[in-house]
């Protein structure tokens, strides 16, 4: 898995990365969701690494990077920590200016990192994902029902670590829709290893309760200010997830926040890169 690349912690910030990079040419960032780890990229990042310079970190909380103490705002896994975090980490790489695609919670860290370092990112993709914002402002019964895991982890009495740790293979399917055959046998190990960890099963939640915290008001700010994402931006999306049940063309939702944006959807379910990394990779190819 990821042959060629170098395996890495990297400090960046308060906070330790562990990093695959490798390949050559122009640099690209690729993050993962909730509760994957890096290793949800073994065929897409290979697959860019003869024309890209591919670094794929755990994000502060998930897999193997460091777990930063909480505080009572959740700031410390906030999107702009999270952000800091990628600036930090290109930085010490020898990067100044780079490529992000996230998908997922991923998404959220892309988007907050082209925000925040306009000088350092110079285009955007993102994958399954909207600003937080549009997510809770639309919010239906729809959404409420679907995307109940939301409201259930941000919950600051940590109802979810209990019921979670209890079984956190069962909660996350580790053998039915998120077994090795879907995964892969080495994903799906390191997969196992990230959910089985309670300190990592609660970091991953501390993420969705700055979701509802200081990441909705970044969003607020932002939009009350003007603010917006001004490199080219590529959002695709999963045909068989339901963010354009939700919202019909994600597009729609984000050209107020990236005017240069483009998109459409991919053949597959949720982890596109797990289930259709040959179209993902080609649409990465198109737009980078």
């Amino acid at each position: 898995m990821f042959e060629g690349f170098e395996l890495d912690r990297i400090e960046a910030g308060d906070a330790v990365l562990r990093v695959r990079h490798g390949g050559s040419g122009p640099p690209l960032v690729l993050l993962h969701g909730h509760p994957r780890t890096h290793t949800t990229w073994y065929q897409v990042a290979p697959a860019l690494a003869d024309t890209f310079t591919v670094v794929c970190p755990d994000l502060r909380g998930y897999g193997q990077s460091s777990k930063p103490v909480t505080d009572e705002e959740h700031t410390p896994y906030s999107k702009h920590a999270m952000a800091a975090d990628i600036a930090q980490l290109m930085t010490a790489l020898g990067h100044d200016e780079f490529a992000v695609a996230g998908h997922d919670r991923g998404s959220l860290v892309a988007y907050r990192t082209a925000m925040e370092h306009p000088d350092r990112v110079s285009k955007l993709v993102v994958l399954d994902g909207i600003p937080i914002v549009e997510h809770l402002e639309r919010c239906d019964t729809r959404f409420a029902t679907e995307w109940w895991h939301w409201f259930f982890f941000a919950q600051d009495e940590n109802p979810a670590e209990r019921i979670i740790c209890a079984d956190p293979e069962t909660w996350y399917r580790a053998w039915t829709e998120n077994s090795p055959e879907q995964l892969g046998p080495e994903n799906h190990a390191d997969f196992l290893a990230a959910i089985r960890d309670p300190a990592t099963v609660h970091a991953m939640l501390e993420d969705y309760r700055a979701g509802l915290g200081p990441d909705r008001r970044a969003d607020e700010e932002d939009r009350a200010a003007g603010r917006q994402i001004t490199c080219p931006t590529l959002v695709l999306w999963s045909t068989k997830d339901d963010i354009e049940q939700l919202y019909g063309d994600p597009c729609e939702v984000w050209h107020p926040w990236a005017p240069s944006v483009t998109g459409h959807g991919i053949d597959s379910t949720h982890h596109v890169a797990e289930r259709n990394p040959a179209d993902l990779v080609r649409s990465l190819r198109a737009f980078l």
